[in-house]
């Protein structure tokens, strides 16, 4: 039994809706689907993304700018200019955009010009973060950590929403076991029994749970037809030039088929893949500058 005050469902029938925007929502009947590549490396790649997803349709990018590396050496991502890039395709394209904050000191510029803060596994327990991150003012996705129990995830969403954050989406990403035929071991029976546990949203990675993009769509599928409220899923436009985890990304016409691929799963299990959400291209002109 897990002894979680805020983030225990009170009955069945409890479940909490996050907004991302005006026409994005985790929680609902609609699913949302999340893509983009691990790091942004430049406006040509982000706008190339978001030119071809926005349509399939992707109700939200993702793009690391701030990146924990295992390897101090490992390319750490671009900081604020990549920030700036996210804000800049959001504003072109109308889409939302969601990327990872490591530290306290980052919260205010990335809540700046991300939509979604992500928390990522190595900091599921940074307790001083998750703290912080219940003042953000902006919604939370919260990644399960490498290892850790679910009572554990569970308590790491308590401390955000006790310290007055009531928008947080959990992540099931993988955890680590004797395999390394996958990346993680993806835990399926987690997001089943996280529907039980909680009333907050739960979506799936299958790109880090696995690491090979072969494997990422029928796991994708899977992760649907067992419950989960959404997928965050890594593309690129030439996936074998990605500056990071390129074994799994998929390509863009491989994110698009696969999205397309998942109505038919979503609407087996009561769920649906919105298509009009608002979002596509905007002639609004490119500004790399603004906050």
């Amino acid at each position: 039994m897990i002894s979680a005050k805020l983030a225990s469902k009170s009955d069945t029938d409890h479940q909490t809706i996050v907004k991302l925007s005006d026409k994005v929502a985790f929680g609902s009947k609609e699913l949302v689907i999340i893509g983009g590549p691990c790091t942004v490396e430049s406006w040509e790649q982000m706008e190339t993304v978001a030119q071809n997803l926005s349509a399939a349709p992707v109700q939200a990018l993702r793009g690391g700018v701030f990146k924990p590396r295992t390897s101090p050496y490992a390319f750490q991502g671009m900081g604020e200019e990549g920030l700036k890039i996210l804000a800049g395709v959001r504003s072109r394209y109308n889409i939302p955009v969601i990327t990872e904050v490591m530290s306290i000191s980052q919260i205010e510029v990335v809540a700046a010009h991300a939509d979604m803060l992500q928390i990522g596994s190595r900091n599921m327990q940074n307790f001083d973060l998750l703290k912080a991150l219940g003042q953000a003012g902006k919604p939370i996705l919260l990644k399960r950590g490498l290892a850790a129990t679910l009572e554990e995830f569970v308590m790491a969403a308590e401390y955000i929403l006790s310290h007055g954050n009531p928008d947080v989406v959990l992540c099931e990403r993988g955890i680590r076991s004797f395999d390394n035929y996958t990346r993680n071991v993806l835990d399926l029976g987690a997001v089943a029994a996280l529907k039980q546990i909680t009333h907050l949203p739960v979506i799936v990675d299958p790109s880090h749970a696995v690491g090979k993009r072969e494997l990422v769509a029928p796991v994708a599928k899977a992760a649907v037809a067992c419950g989960a409220d959404g997928l965050i899923i890594e593309c690129h436009p030439e996936p074998e030039k990605s500056v990071s985890d390129a074994r799994q990304a998929l390509s863009l016409e491989e994110m698009v088929n696969l999205v397309h691929s998942l109505k038919s799963v979503a609407a087996a299990v009561g769920r649906s893949i919105s298509e009009e959400l608002g979002v596509g291209f905007k002639p609004a002109p490119i500004c790399l500058s603004a906050a």
